[in-house]
């Protein structure tokens, strides 16, 4: 089979497969599209597919073929976390600061707190580390997966519920976000390397002034512009990052960060993440199946996998309830929100995959936080529906 064959024949199954799985189960609410690319992705990896047809897993994924699914996932990924950078109101939570910064806060604190306590517990064997990691690095790593939410993803299941532009529906979108911008400072903290700390002064200072620039230059070009400049300005900063010993996708993140979301408009911002969702982030989802192995951890990985799920749902939900307290939530709020605020995927398996390229978990670790991920994202809708019902229930 030549390689042009082969790379069509992957990217016919990439496209065609998972969609038809997810219109045959009836396109159900709690799930998503993109957690049936994802789990399609892991099951055409190694440790599925490639173990039940290990002769016809390797013809179709060559080397050749492994590297152009890699550059399009690599693009794929960078500008979906560039638009989730664009997609942070921080001027929003500003003006709400003390309930944005309260629930925020919790929402982050707690959930990390368990999951670096859990990795504690269930991956001392150094399976599950990586080589060269500091274990400071490895637990805060796992911690913060842990704590983060899918901003996108999230965003769908608002819209899905009808809340997306209601008082609640924005109120969730800060603290996600505020959660998010946090999550990704710390993990450039702990890619912090002794020895590229020179390199990292300069890109964050280099990073500083351009930023200054870049947004004088945005707010004087004309909307037409505006987009082959973004272009330009996310893969300037991602070369600066990776060239600073950050990883790419962190350069990607912070580029949108700092541009105003009003420069492009909430419509066109909304449009570039469903293309990106439809067009480009399935080969990512495959490489990031590809990338999934069982075969060092074995069942240990689906036990370290459930113990993470259970951090993630004790963590996000404690850490809301006590925000409610504090700040005297109408009844029902909490366990909406905490329940909403559960969306891993996407940006969790990004940060994991961050994460492993740099060397802080393992493969066996990926897989484990990459299976929590999807179940934690499986939860959210069913439950949020379930909260929905009761505060109407409540209120009727």
């Amino acid at each position: 089979m030549s390689e042009p064959t082969a790379f069509l024949l992957a990217m016919l199954a990439i496209y065609t497969l998972p969609w038809l799985l997810w219109r045959a189960a009836g396109q159900r609410s709690w799930l998503p599209l993109v957690v049936v690319q994802i789990v399609g992705g892991v099951l055409a990896g190694p440790a599925v597919l490639g173990a039940v047809f290990p002769d016809a897993h390797g013809a179709l994924f060559t080397p050749g073929v492994l590297g152009a699914l890699g550059g399009i996932a690599s693009w794929a990924v960078m500008l979906f976390v560039f638009v989730a950078g664009l997609e942070l109101d921080l001027p929003d939570a500003w003006a709400n600061r003390r309930d944005t910064a309260t629930t925020a806060g919790l929402a982050l604190i707690v959930p990390l707190l368990i999951g670096a306590a859990t990795a504690a517990l269930v991956m001392r064997d150094s399976v599950w580390m990586g080589v060269g990691a500091a274990r400071w690095q490895f637990l805060l790593g796992v911690g913060l997966a842990c704590a983060v939410t899918a901003l996108p993803i999230l965003l769908l299941f608002l819209e899905r519920l009808g809340i997306l532009r209601s008082p609640l529906g924005q109120r969730i979108l800060r603290y996600a976000s505020l959660d998010d911008l946090i999550v990704w400072a710390l993990l450039a903290v702990i890619l912090v390397d002794a020895e590229m700390l020179g390199r990292q002064a300069e890109f964050a200072t280099l990073f500083a002034l351009a930023t200054i620039a870049a947004r004088r230059l945005f707010a004087r070009a004309n909307e037409r512009d505006r987009i082959p400049l973004a272009l330009m300005w996310l893969l300037v900063v991602a070369l600066g990052a990776d060239w600073a010993g950050l990883h790419y996708m962190v350069g990607a993140f912070l580029a949108g960060s700092v541009l105003d979301s009003d420069w492009f408009g909430i419509p066109v911002i909304d449009e570039w993440r469903d293309r990106i969702l439809t067009l480009l982030m399935p080969v990512f989802f495959l490489s990031t199946g590809l990338r999934t192995r069982w075969e060092m951890g074995g069942m240990d990985v689906i036990g370290v996998a459930l113990a993470l799920l259970a951090a993630i749902v004790v963590g996000k939900r404690f850490g809301v309830l006590l925000a409610a307290r504090i700040l005297g939530w109408a009844k029902g709020e909490a366990r909406l929100i905490g329940w909403l605020l559960q969306t891993k995927a996407l940006i969790m398996i990004i940060f994991a995959n961050i994460m492993l390229d740099r060397g802080v978990i393992s493969p066996t670790a990926f897989t484990a936080l990459l299976l929590a991920a999807v179940l934690s994202t499986m939860l959210a809708m069913p439950m949020a529906q379930r909260a929905i019902a009761a505060r109407d229930a409540d209120k009727g």
